[in-house]
C-alpha cells in the first residue's frame, strides 16, 4: 500500500521526532515574510512552498528539499529514510507540499497538523488555540 498523504504529527510529536532522530529535517514552508516576522521553530530550515512576489507554488520546492535530504527521497529497505517534517501556519499548506514530496518519491514525509500559529479563535486570533508556538515549543523571530 502506498502512502498518498504526509503523516500528521502534533507539534509535540514533531519536536520529539526531531530530538530523537538527528537526520530529521524540520522545513518551514511559509512565505519569507511569515518566517522572518511572525517567527519560526528554532532550527527550522526555510523553503517556501508559496512566496512573494508571485504567490505561486515554488517550482524548485521538491529539488530544494531533495538537496537538504542529500538525495534521501528513495530509501533502500535496510536504510532509514530521512524524515522530512513540514510546518506552515495552520497545517494546510504543509499537507499540500507533503503530497508533492510523496509524489516525487519521498517516503518519510510528515506535517505538523496544527502548524506554527494554529487555527483562528472566535476573535480571529492565532496562537491562542493550538500550534507550535501555543504549545510552548522553542521558536524565534527576527
Amino acid at each position: 500500500m502506498t502512502q498518498d498523504l504526509p503523516r500528521p504529527l502534533s507539534p509535540q510529536a514533531a519536536f520529539d521526532l526531531l530530538q530523537a532522530n538527528p537526520k530529521a529535517l524540520l522545513v518551514d514552508i511559509r512565505s519569507t515574510m511569515e518566517f522572518l516576522f511572525v517567527g519560526h521553530p528554532v532550527g527550522a530550515i526555510h523553503v517556501p512552498w508559496i512566496d512573494e512576489p508571485t504567490w505561486e507554488i515554488n517550482p524548485n520546492f521538491v529539488t530544494e528539499i531533495r538537496k537538504l535530504a542529500l538525495g534521501g527521497a528513495i530509501c533502500e529497505p535496510d536504510q532509514e529514510c530521512t524524515p522530512i517534517i513540514l510546518i506552515c501556519r495552520s497545517g494546510k499548506r504543509s499537507l499540500e507540499a507533503g503530497k508533492a514530496l510523496i509524489q516525487a518519491g519521498f517516503k518519510a514525509v510528515f506535517h505538523v497538523d496544527e502548524g506554527f500559529e494554529g487555527e483562528l479563535d472566535a476573535q480571529h486570533h492565532r496562537s491562542s488555540i493550538n500550534g507550535w508556538r501555543f504549545r510552548g515549543l522553542p521558536w524565534e523571530q527576527c
